[in-house]
C-alpha cells in the first residue's frame, strides 16, 4: 500500500521538510466547542461507486458520502498529493486484501438481445491476523480510560489519559505519513506507517514534533500529549490493518 494523507479542502498540505520540528499548536480551552466534538468516523457505502466531477476533490467526494478523506484515499489507493481526475471512478467502501476492488458478477440476459445487468459482488471481508511481525510497544504512559470495540465506529482505537505535555512516542519504526489537523474530532494528528499493511495514529496532541516523510524510530517521541479535539488530556491511538482499525490492545504488550 502506497503512502497516504488526509486531502484538506480548498487547500493544498505546504510540503515540510524532513526533519526539523512542526510548528507548537496552542490548545483550545477546556469548555470550547471543538473539545466537544466526537470523532469523525466513516459509513461505508458497500457496493457504491462515484465517478468524479470536474472541480471535486478527495475532501469534498469524502463529505459528500459521510466518509473521511483518509478512508476515501485508502480504499482507492490515492497516493500523493491525491490528485483525482474527471471520469474516474472512486469506491465508497473498503475492498478485499491491499485494498482491491471486487469484480460485479453478471447476470445472464432475460431474453436474446436484452442488455446485461451487473450485479456488484459482495465485497471480499479484510481478514485481520492474529498476530503482527511489528514489534508494538505503548506510545504514551496513563490509564486506558476508553477501549477499542469492534463495529462501534466511536471506539476504533484506545484513549491513554494522562497530563499535558507529556511524551507521545512512536509505537514502532516508521515513516510519518501525516501531521496535521485536517481530520476533524482529532485534533493534531500524527500518522506513521510501519509497513504496507500497517499504520498507526495519535490524535489530540498538543504539539506535534515530527514532519511528513520523517523516519522514526519506536520510542522515538513524535508529539506532546494534549487535549486537542478533546474535553481532556489524553492520547487517541489507533492501529489499522490494510485501512481497517483494530485493536490495539489484541498487539500491544500486556501491561
Amino acid at each position: 500500500m502506497r503512502l497516504y494523507r488526509i486531502a484538506i479542502a480548498c487547500c493544498t498540505l505546504a510540503l515540510l521538510a524532513a526533519c526539523g520540528r512542526s510548528h507548537v499548536t496552542r490548545e483550545p480551552a477546556a469548555n470550547a466547542s471543538a473539545g466537544e466534538r466526537p470523532v469523525r468516523v466513516s459509513q461505508p457505502k458497500y457496493g457504491a461507486t462515484v465517478v468524479v466531477q470536474r472541480g471535486q476533490n478527495v475532501y469534498r467526494i469524502a463529505t459528500e458520502n459521510g466518509l473521511t478523506a483518509l478512508d476515501l484515499a485508502l480504499w482507492n489507493d490515492i497516493p500523493p498529493p491525491y490528485t483525482i481526475h474527471p471520469g474516474q471512478r472512486l469506491r465508497l467502501y473498503p475492498g478485499g486484501q491491499r485494498g482491491v476492488a471486487t469484480r460485479p458478477a453478471a447476470r445472464p440476459p432475460a431474453k436474446p438481445g436484452a442488455p446485461v445487468v451487473a450485479k456488484p459482488a459482495a465485497p471480499a471481508p479484510v481478514v485481520i491476523p492474529a498476530t503482527s511481525n511489528i514489534g508494538w510497544r505503548w506510545p504514551a504512559d496513563g490509564v486506558v480510560v476508553a477501549r477499542f470495540a469492534n463495529g462501534d465506529p466511536t471506539r476504533q482505537g484506545v484513549d491513554i489519559a494522562g497530563k499535558g505535555g507529556q511524551p507521545v512516542r512512536a509505537a514502532a519504526d516508521g515513516v510519518v505519513v501525516y501531521s496535521g489537523s485536517g481530520l476533524v474530532g482529532y485534533g493534531e494528528l500524527v500518522i506513521l506507517k510501519h509497513s504496507d499493511q500497517w499504520l498507526s495514529a495519535y490524535g489530540h496532541n498538543r504539539a506535534r514534533l515530527v514532519n511528513e516523510g520523517q523516519l522514526v524510530k519506536a520510542g522515538q517521541q513524535i508529539a506532546e500529549m494534549g487535549r486537542s479535539g478533546a474535553s481532556r488530556d489524553m492520547l487517541h491511538f489507533e492501529i489499522r490493518y490494510n485501512g481497517k482499525p483494530v485493536d490495539p490492545q489484541a498487539y500491544l504488550p500486556k501491561r
